[in-house]
C-alpha cells in the first residue's frame, strides 16, 4: 500500500465504516456538479455512526448484490487502454459532521499536538476555513478522497486534503478524479464489477485424444448479466453499470491445434456460448472447440485458456447512459490429450 498521510488514512477509515452503514433512498436530480438540491446534514440526526459514536458522512456507497459471486469471481480487465478510477474525491462531509469528526480526533491527541494544531488552524481558526464553514451550511459539502481497493497503484493520486466544494462548483482536481456526475459514477462502478468463472465444460470430460474435436461449451445458468450501482448520497445521484457476455475466446495452449471456429472466438449465439456435446454428435464439427493434434506428454496437460469478453452498459440518474469499453475475464483449466488415434463414443 503507497504511504499515506495520517489525514488520508484518517479519511479512509471514515469512508469505509459510513459505506457499510449508509442506506439510501433513490431521488430525482441533474447531472451537474452539485445538482440535486444538497442539504445539510445535522451529525446528530444522521444514523451512520462508528464505534465511538461520531456520525460519518458516506460518499459513494457500491451496491454489489447482483454481482458474481464466489471465490473464483473475479474482476474485468477493460480491453482498451482505458482503466476504472483507483481513486476519486466525493462530496463526504455536512460542516456539522465534519466538525464532529475532526474535533473528536483531536480530542484523542493521537496525531499529536502540532499536526492537530495545523488541522485546527486550517479548517477552524479561519486560515483558511472559519468553524469547518458552519455559515455554508446547505450551501456545499466537504470534499474527501476515497479508494478501489482492487486497484492499488494510483491510491496516492488522491493526496488532497479535505477540500470544500459550494453547490453548483466544479472541484479542483483531476480530470477523472471527481464523483459528481452520473458518468462518474459508472466509470467508479465498473471497478467493482465482478464477473464469473470461465472453466468451460469439455466433452471428453475427461482425457481427450489426439485428432479427436473437443467440444466446448459454458453453463447457461452461470453467465447472465450483473451488474453494480454507485450511489452519491448527498447528491442523490446513482449510476448502474451492467456487464453482458458477448463471446468467448479460447486458447488451446500449444500451436498444434485446430480450433473451432478457426479465430478461437465462440459468438454469443441464443443466449448460449458453444453447444453442449449431445449423444449422437461425434461425427459433427464443434460449434466450439478445439482438436489437438499431438498428446500432452510428459511435459503435463496443456493449459486451455478461455477468456469471455463482456460488454459494458450503463444507465445514470436523469440521462440515458451509454456504454464503457469492453471488459475481459479469463481462466486457464487442464487438458490431458493422450496418443490414440480414434474412439468410439
Amino acid at each position: 500500500m503507497p504511504a499515506l498521510s495520517r489525514r488520508h488514512t484518517a479519511v479512509l477509515t471514515a469512508l469505509v465504516a459510513g459505506a457499510v452503514l449508509w442506506t439510501s433512498s433513490p431521488a430525482s436530480a441533474n447531472n451537474g456538479y452539485g445538482g440535486g438540491g444538497a442539504q445539510d446534514s445535522s451529525p446528530d440526526k444522521d444514523s451512520s455512526a462508528n464505534s465511538d459514536g461520531q456520525n460519518l458522512g458516506v460518499a459513494v456507497k457500491i451496491n454489489t448484490d447482483n454481482n458474481a459471486k464466489g471465490p473464483s469471481a473475479g474482476p474485468l480487465a477493460p480491453v482498451s487502454n482505458w482503466k476504472p478510477p483507483a481513486c476519486w474525491y466525493a462530496p463526504t462531509y455536512s460542516p456539522a459532521q465534519f466538525k464532529k469528526i475532526e474535533e473528536h480526533t483531536w480530542s484523542l491527541e493521537s496525531t499529536g499536538y502540532q499536526w492537530d494544531a495545523e488541522q485546527r488552524s486550517k479548517y477552524a481558526d479561519g486560515k483558511p476555513y472559519k468553524d469547518f464553514n458552519k455559515a455554508k451550511a446547505g450551501k456545499g459539502f466537504w470534499w474527501t478522497s476515497d479508494v478501489n481497493r482492487s486497484f492499488p497503484p494510483g491510491w496516492d493520486s488522491c493526496n488532497k486534503e479535505t477540500f470544500w466544494v459550494d453547490t453548483g462548483k466544479t472541484p479542483p482536481v483531476a480530470a477523472g478524479q471527481a464523483a459528481a456526475t452520473p458518468e462518474d459514477l459508472a466509470h467508479i462502478a465498473y471497478g467493482f464489477v465482478h464477473v464469473p468463472d470461465t472453466k468451460v465444460t469439455l466433452a471428453p470430460s475427461g482425457a481427450t485424444k489426439v485428432n479427436l474435436p473437443t467440444w466446448a461449451w459454458l453453463n447457461k445458468a452461470d453467465f447472465k448479466p450483473v451488474s453494480v450501482t454507485a450511489t452519491l448520497a448527498n447528491y442523490h445521484i446513482s449510476s448502474t453499470v451492467t456487464a453482458t457476455p458477448q463471446s468467448l475466446k479460447l486458447e488451446p495452449g500449444t500451436s498444434d491445434a485446430e480450433m473451432f471456429p478457426s479465430s478461437g472466438v465462440c459468438p454469443l449465439v441464443n443466449d448460449s456460448i458453444g453447444t453442449p456435446y449431445a449423444k449422437g454428435d461425434a461425427n459433427k464439427t464443434p460449434p466450439c472447440g478445439v482438436t489437438y493434434l499431438r498428446a500432452s506428454g510428459s511435459n503435463g496437460p496443456f493449459q486451455l485458456k478461455a477468456t469471455i469478453t463482456w460488454k459494458i452498459t450503463w444507465t445514470g440518474t436523469g440521462v440515458p447512459g451509454g456504454t464503457l469499453p469492453d471488459g475481459s475475464f479469463g481462466t486457464t483449466q487442464d487438458v490431458t490429450v493422450d496418443e490414440i488415434q480414434a474412439i468410439n463414443r
